[in-house]
């Protein structure tokens, strides 16, 4: 098995030109195809020779579906972003106060489609750590890291079936185990193991 906390920067830029498969929050055949573009940032960064990934808590609102759920940093693509690399390092700085220039992007993952129909382009980058984050107190509550060797254990997640309405087969979804007191799972989760795969595949 490969020790991804052995691995370099360019190890990671190479094991990124291999592209894995589009991934799902539901059925793809329940999708109406009206997705919009969305993109977020997984940053790597480095703390006592381990890697390590930022994740975001978003903050609570009432009748929001995603508020509170562990997230990297990112959002809908605006009318004046010029791609979705630029969606992804405006939002990170937005959010998080991660200035684009201090961002080494190292390539990205096919696109996530999510239950709330956003087609989702995950963006992979370097940055440095510590790091004098300035978090937006009405969209964040708070940024933390996770140690990409314990998000790559299997014996710390697991998948379970849920089923929809409108498809016949279930459809898998990534729950890991809590971490400094988080639960990552779903979207985030599984963009998490899709980072990984490719990673682990070299």
């Amino acid at each position: 098995m490969t020790d991804l906390d052995q691995l370099s920067i360019d190890d990671i830029r190479k094991r990124l030109q291999s592209q894995p498969e589009a991934t799902y929050d539901v059925p793809p055949e329940i999708l109406q195809g009206l997705t919009q573009e969305a993109a977020v940032l997984i940053p790597f960064l480095r703390i006592d020779d381990a890697w390590h990934l930022l994740y975001i808590r978003r903050a609570h609102f009432e009748g929001d579906r995603h508020s509170g759920q562990v997230a990297f940093a990112g959002g809908k693509r605006d009318a004046s972003d010029t791609s979705l690399e630029m969606t992804a390092l405006r939002e990170a700085e937005e959010e998080i106060g991660l200035v684009p220039d201090d961002v080494t992007l190292l390539g990205r993952l096919n696109h996530h489609h999510t239950i709330s129909e956003f087609q989702v382009t995950p963006f992979v980058g370097i940055t440095p750590w510590p790091y004098a984050l300035i978090l937006d107190e009405v969209e964040v509550a708070r940024a933390f890291t996770m140690p990409l060797s314990w998000l790559a254990d299997e014996s710390n997640y697991r998948t379970k079936n849920r089923h929809h309405p409108d498809s016949k087969r279930p459809w898998p979804i990534i729950y890991y185990d809590h971490y400094d007191g988080e639960l990552l799972w779903g979207a985030t989760a599984r963009m998490t193991l899709s980072l990984i795969e490719v990673l682990s595949a070299g």
